[in-house]
């Protein structure tokens, strides 16, 4: 029941029903009360004709049996008579059923029927009378009081008074017929209500599942068109809606694809901010930048941001104007450009893109130490040869021993000189990614051995002891090119007999690590200080600066190595002990493992 009413078809029911039953109500009413008041007219009608039949007939006559006889032929059903002479005076009297001398004495004694006995006109008066038919009951009767002998100054007179129910029989047929058809109304009116609201309610009903399959985002569902009324042409309305929709749809979603592929690809961080302060969204960059900010920040993580972003954010939301900086952050630097967002004329929010500029920092640095480094290096060779050769050409020197050795000195400084060139050549060669590696296989231990051996004897010039030691077998092969990491070897095994003190070791030690590799060049010598690891691998790195040049090292060679082991997909590390010792290690991937 209350899925009905709830329904339109309950609705539109109900609201046709209480329409009909208020008009039958209304029709109803009024068919009774001209019912009941022409009933009522005629009944007054019926007893004035048999009225003045009966005064006629009492005039007339003489004998009482027979003036009897003839008045209740005349009497119509129903109806009573009494025959008066006189006031309170009953002549004769034809009444029927119970309570009669009841209602003679009501009749006879009632002062609104005393002017009947003078006048000639007749009287007529509802009474409220003893029921003929049920004790101790009152009904509603006409009473009709008409004189007789009226040629006479005092009369007599006629009362005819009629049962109620003889009166009112018509009505209540009447109202049975009325009822009747209401209930035929009814039965009707729902019939072709339900008939009309099911024509109605079920294109709506269809249009209701498909809202809701709509909803769900299928745009695809339509409502079909039964017709080219108001229901057909919102069916169409709705199946346009849908279409529409599922364009707008689409163009969202490719726009927002864009956007998404768009932040996605960008190497900048976007971050953007509601009004409140909190984060909206943000790109894969954004994310990996509030991760390390978070971890920073260890307990103290309520604000996910750095507080230099935050006041540049309440500057932009409170002031609504955009703003461009470089922060300093944890090390790391920052261009952060923030701009306001507009929700029609007021600001929503925020977005924030932050370019991290360390690296070019980093290599503004390098640059500006590369300069210095190399002007630095050649400086000195630079001034060494002018020197020398002004004093050649002075004739300065005074015997063919210090000419010689002025020579040499010339000589070995431009072979330095050679090497700083060439190594930087190499150097750029690599960092371009112009170098080119000849792959071969090789014998593990036929190469790291071989390249160690080279150093023997210059050890033992320097009273160092120089192994090497392998778990592997005779028959392990590398892919490398054999060159290029002869040339790693040479640089890690040198920079330790260099760096080592007389009666010192230096160990290439090869074995397996995982899926790698691993080589190691130990040594027992000076060692590096922690605060210089990071830099080992730069360029023109030396960690012992005051005796760089008398050990013959142009501060390249470890920044080749790096290069060089990249380039075998290995990676190079160093772990080093002031007084205690160095060891240098790469990695390079073995065949089963490429």
């Amino acid at each position: 029941m209350t899925r009905i009413w709830n329904s339109i078809v309950g609705k539109l029911w109900v609201t046709i029903l209480l329409l009909v039953s208020f008009v039958l109500f209304i029709c109803t009413v009024l068919m009774l009360e001209f019912l009941s008041n022409f009933n009522t007219q005629q009944a007054e009608k019926s007893l004035r004709q048999e009225a003045n039949t009966i005064a006629r007939i009492v005039n007339e006559h003489e004998t009482l049996a027979s003036t009897e006889s003839i008045i209740s032929d005349i009497l119509g059903e129903e109806t009573n008579a009494l025959v008066s002479a006189k006031k309170n005076d009953v002549k004769y009297s034809l009444q029927q059923g119970m309570n009669q001398q009841e209602i003679r004495k009501k009749i006879i004694s009632d002062p609104a029927f005393d002017k009947v006995y003078t006048s000639n006109k007749p009287i007529v008066k509802e009474m409220l009378l003893p029921s003929t038919v049920e004790e101790d009951h009152m009904e509603t009767y006409i009473v009709l009081a008409s004189p007789i002998n009226v040629d006479d100054e005092m009369h007599g007179a006629v009362f005819i008074y009629k049962s109620p129910d003889a009166i009112h029989r018509t009505t209540k047929e009447t109202t049975k017929i009325v009822f009747l058809s209401a209930a035929i109304a009814l039965v009707l009116t729902t019939f072709f209500a339900f008939f009309l609201s099911s024509r109605i309610t079920s294109p709506l009903r269809k249009m209701r599942e498909a809202a809701f399959e709509v909803a769900k985002g299928k745009f695809d569902s339509k409502v079909p068109v039964l017709g080219r009324d108001e229901i057909g042409q919102l069916a169409t309305a709705f199946n346009q809606m849908g279409r529409q929709l599922k364009h707008h749809v689409e163009v969202i979603n490719q726009e927002k694809e864009q956007l998404s592929s768009i932040l996605t690809s960008m190497t900048d961080a976007v971050i953007t901010f509601n009004r409140d302060r909190t984060i909206l969204l943000s790109n894969p960059p954004a994310e990996l930048l509030l991760q390390k900010w978070f971890i920073n920040k260890g307990l103290d993580s309520s604000k996910p941001l750095p507080a230099e972003i935050y006041h540049i954010l309440e500057h932009v939301l409170d002031l609504e104007e955009e703003l461009e900086e470089e922060l300093e952050i944890d090390g790391a630097y920052y261009v952060i450009s923030i701009s306001p967002l507009y929700s029609g004329d007021a600001v929503r929010g925020a977005v924030a893109v932050l370019r991290d500029k360390t690296e070019e920092h980093r290599l503004d640095k390098l640059r500006s130490d590369f300069i210095a480094n190399v002007s630095h290096e050649l400086r000195t060779p630079i001034s060494m040869l002018q020197g020398y050769s002004e004093a050649i050409l002075d004739d300065v020197v005074s015997s063919d021993e210090e000419r010689n050795e002025m020579i040499r000195i010339i000589y070995d400084e431009s072979q330095r000189m050679g090497r700083l060139v060439t190594d930087l050549l190499d150097l750029a060669s690599m960092e371009s990614g112009k170098m080119r590696l000849y792959l071969d296989e090789q014998g593990i231990n036929h190469i790291f051995e071989r390249m160690t051996q080279k150093f023997v004897q210059r050890g033992k010039e320097k009273d160092i002891e120089v192994l090497y030691e392998s778990e592997f077998d005779d028959t392990e092969t590398v892919l490398v090119d054999e060159d290029r990491i002869e040339q790693v070897v040479t640089n890690l095994v040198d920079n330790a007999i260099r760096h080592t003190e007389p009666g010192g070791h230096v160990r290439v030690i090869a074995d397996r690590y995982a899926s790698t590799l691993r080589i190691r060049i130990q040594d027992d010598g000076a060692g590096i200080p922690q605060e210089d690891l990071t830099y080992v691998f730069e360029r023109f790195y030396k960690a012992d600066k005051a005796r760089t040049r008398a050990k013959g090292g142009t501060g390249l060679g470890l920044a080749i190595a790096s290069n060089i082991v990249n380039a075998h997909k290995g990676r190079i590390t160093v772990d080093s002990e002031v007084d205690v010792g160095t060891t240098f290690t790469f990695y390079l991937p073995l065949k089963d493992s490429l």
